[in-house]
């Protein structure tokens, strides 16, 4: 068996890879139409359950969720490992007040403070069975008490697009995905279910709340 630190290595630099080149072409994904009710619906959402927070955003890609939460924010410092789509978080507009960082969500540095709220979308289906627990551990750290964290990612509908192509010896499973300019990617894309998340989080969380829509998940919990 692999250990967790390897598995964590391989997935990063993977993903890495993955989102560099995949950057210019990201945001298309929010324009399919079978997600349109359900991106209106979050736009409008986690602003309003973050309203007044000074708040961490991990993994935030090109910025599209960011944009929407940082009117509504207190304070939003934005991560993300790739150097690439954070190029393009910086030049949106609404935007402007949000201090980005190039930084490994597993190995989140104490000068980055402490927060009232957290937001992670379309990450956490990214980190290994394994390192569930740790990535938790890193980002709870990170928070004060009562903080309010609001995850969300793809439900099992995105298997239509793209089936699991691998699943390997720790229960992860991955995925074979093209990009526009040729390239083919092994991608980690994991889909825990409710039962799960609750497991992993009841030792830690409060108030936690979990919606299923259309093509999405949605938890919410306060630690």
């Amino acid at each position: 068996m692999k250990r967790p630190d390897t598995v964590i290595a391989r997935a990063s630099t993977d993903l890495r890879a993955y989102y560099a080149a995949r950057a210019p072409d990201y945001d298309a994904v929010y324009l399919k139409p079978e997600r349109r009710e359900d991106i209106s619906f979050l736009t409008r959402h986690l602003p309003d359950r973050l309203r007044g927070r000074d708040v961490l955003e991990i993994a935030c890609g090109t910025g599209y969720w960011t944009q929407y939460i940082a009117p509504a924010a207190t304070r939003l410092v934005a991560t993300d490992l790739t150097a690439e789509p954070l190029g393009f978080a910086r030049l949106r507009p609404a935007n402007e007040s949000v201090v980005f960082h190039q930084l490994d969500a597993y190995a989140l540095p104490d000068q980055l403070g402490r927060f009232s709220g957290a937001f992670a979308g379309l990450w956490f289906s990214h980190v290994p069975v394994q390192a569930r627990s740790g990535f938790l551990d890193v980002l709870h750290a990170r928070l004060n008490p009562g903080a309010r964290v609001l995850l969300m990612d793809n439900n099992e509908v995105q298997l239509r697009d793209f089936p699991i192509a691998e699943t390997d010896m720790e229960g992860n499973t991955y995925q074979q995905r093209t990009l526009k300019d040729g390239s083919n990617h092994r991608v980690l894309k994991n889909f825990p279910t409710e039962a799960e998340l609750r497991l992993l989080l009841d030792p830690v969380a409060r108030n936690m709340q979990f919606c299923q829509l259309q093509n999405f998940w949605l938890l919410e919990y306060e630690v």
